[in-house]
């Protein structure tokens, strides 16, 4: 038998997700809309084929995995305890009122108070899958709301390993059922026990042994144990965390990363797992869609809406109130309260355990999914509005500005350079730039970076370079130059094709890492692309032929051998 269930479910899946992805973004959607549908389709719900249930969710799972993993190799423990005097009271406050708010709807159907907690705890945790998801497609998870908001995921994934360790042995209480004090008492210590002991391993021998481990195989010089390396440490330290310690895989893979990050390869490591941690996180959403019974919307209408009144209203209003009590600005506050509306994983396993130990009825773990579907359909449209509320803010503060520190862009500005990306290589640029006095406007996406470009004088857009809006704002119509300092050639070659429509005429030059995005850019319409590597290698032999040796072979201008 050549044909098994794995092979059917990845086959499928992929398949399925790719062409439903991408008929969502030709209908200016999500492609998460699209991975859903797949789900839908391949699901027992619907007619046709129809996935292994119990395989698609542990696929799923190696997504989750792999991205923690990614999201901890860019966030140390400096970072953590940065975040932890807000994220921490943050996210226990915010899981009291979720829960609450889903206990009241419990009771409003008529279930028992345990199966209310229950509920209520499913809908308070939201899906590291969606957040880290929409805050890498904005390059936030580097920044403070970015850090903040994985601190409180972080937290939320704590409560829950809690939860799921201490409902079995809390179910008799919670069922109402006589129970002996001392065995309560005894699961307690014995999972704050647990929990303890993975911290002090993982920052006492992980911190050592982690990144020893991949200096030792990257000296080696071949790629391919390296890779392997990297994948060993992720998804080994995730399983033995949960295997040994009871956390969950998606904690131990953070914590995994955390430490590698303190490693001069963590950078390297994160670009060996990217395509394995895209291609399943795909297969988490295909999952979800799996799980989805259509005809609840039908059977039981105003019980979903108001399950996804509690996951999309309710938790964004009490996240927005508690980051604001805490004095953080607007913007911060509207982004962790977009980024925690939705749920995800943690509430599907939450929800098969109170079935399981019949806490939770049926009907509950229906109400969660359908949940969990449409709040991560939404959640996307939420974060698109927020771009744009954002955008449209900084255009009124800019027109506003008599603040010469931050000079909006000048209404008569011509033969300017737009430069897009003001991270590491573009700030370098722009000095160089307004060193050799060349006019220029700055667009990123990143409000601490335009406050630096601003703080050096230089006009400066918030936003994203591919709205139509943000773009116009530089007046490309009246530039000469456009430089795309930005890492991601595909947003970059979106952005070059809109920029050739408004101005033929214009010199455009992007950045790349490959032969392929090289290539990728040129087909939308840049003049040239600069590959970093091929340039480096150029600067180091242009230092080896300024040598006396070989002077006579080439000759250099002597500044050459300097650069």
């Amino acid at each position: 038998m050549h044909h098994t269930s794995l092979i059917a479910i990845l086959v499928a899946g992929f398949v399925l997700a790719f062409i439903f992805g991408a008929l969502a973004q030709r209908l200016r959607l999500s492609p998460l809309v699209g991975y859903l549908i797949a789900g839908i389709i391949a699901g027992p719900f619907t007619p046709g084929f129809v996935g292994d249930q119990t395989l698609a969710p542990q696929l799923a799972e190696i997504g989750v995995i792999l991205l923690m993993f990614g999201v901890g190799l860019h966030f140390s423990m400096r970072d953590l305890l940065a975040v932890k005097a807000i994220a921490l009271p943050g996210a226990v406050v915010q899981i009291a009122a979720a829960a609450a708010m889903g206990w009241a709807l419990a009771r409003f159907l008529g279930w028992s108070h345990g199966a209310g907690i229950v509920f209520g705890l499913a809908l308070s945790v939201a899906s590291t899958v969606v957040l880290l998801r929409a805050l890498e497609e904005r390059r936030l998870v580097e920044t403070v709301k970015g850090r903040i908001a994985v601190g409180w995921l972080i937290v939320e994934d704590l409560a829950m390993v809690l939860a799921l360790v201490l409902l079995p042995a809390l179910a008799g209480v919670i069922k109402g059922e006589a129970g002996d004090p001392s065995e309560v008492w005894a699961a307690l210590f014995k999972t704050f026990a647990k929990v303890g002991a993975f911290v002090a391993v993982m920052l006492i021998v992980g911190r050592r042994v982690i990144p020893w481990i991949l200096e030792r195989v990257a000296g080696t010089g071949s790629r391919e144990l390296f890779t392997l390396c990297v994948l060993a440490i992720a998804l080994g330290v995730a399983f033995g965390s949960a295997e040994l310690f009871g956390v969950s895989f998606a904690l131990g893979a953070f914590f995994a990363g955390m430490l590698l990050n303190e490693s001069e390869f963590s950078h390297q490591a994160a670009n060996e797992t990217l395509p394995l941690r895209d291609a399943f996180a795909v297969l988490f959403f295909v999952s979800v869609g799996m799980l989805f019974n259509p005809m609840i919307l039908i059977e039981k209408p105003l019980p979903v809406l108001a399950t996804f009144a509690i996951i999309v209203v309710g938790k964004s209003i009490a996240a927005y109130a508690i980051v604001r009590a805490f004095g953080k600005p607007g913007p911060t506050a509207l982004m962790i309260s977009a980024s925690l509306a939705q749920i995800g994983e943690f509430s599907f396993i939450l929800a098969g355990l109170g079935l399981q130990l019949e806490i939770l009825p049926q009907e509950g773990q229906d109400l969660i999914l359908a949940g969990a579907l449409l709040s991560i359909v939404v959640n996307p449209l939420l974060f698109a509005w927020l771009d744009r509320k954002q955008a449209r803010e900084a255009a009124a503060l800019q027109e506003a500005a008599v603040d010469p520190v931050v000079p909006p862009v000048p209404a008569d500005i011509a033969n300017h350079v737009i430069l897009i990306g003001y991270g590491r290589v573009g700030s370098e640029l722009a000095r160089l730039l307004t060193e050799r006095r060349v006019p220029l406007v700055v667009i990123d996406g990143e409000d601490s970076l335009i406050d630096k470009a601003r703080a050096a004088g230089l006009p400066a857009i918030l936003g994203n370079a591919v709205n139509d809006r943000v773009l116009r704002e530089a007046v490309p119509e009246r530039a000469t130059t456009v430089m795309l300092a930005i890492p991601q050639a595909l947003e970059a070659g979106e952005i070059i094709a809109k920029l050739r429509a408004i101005n033929p005429g214009l010199s455009i030059v992007a950045r790349a890492h490959s032969d392929n995005e090289v290539r990728h850019l040129i087909e939308h319409g840049a003049d040239g692309a600069v590959m970093a590597e091929r340039e480096l290698a150029h600067s180091l032999a242009e230092m080896v032929l300024a040598a006396p040796i070989y002077r006579g072979e080439r000759h250099l201008p002597p500044s050459t051998a300097l650069v």
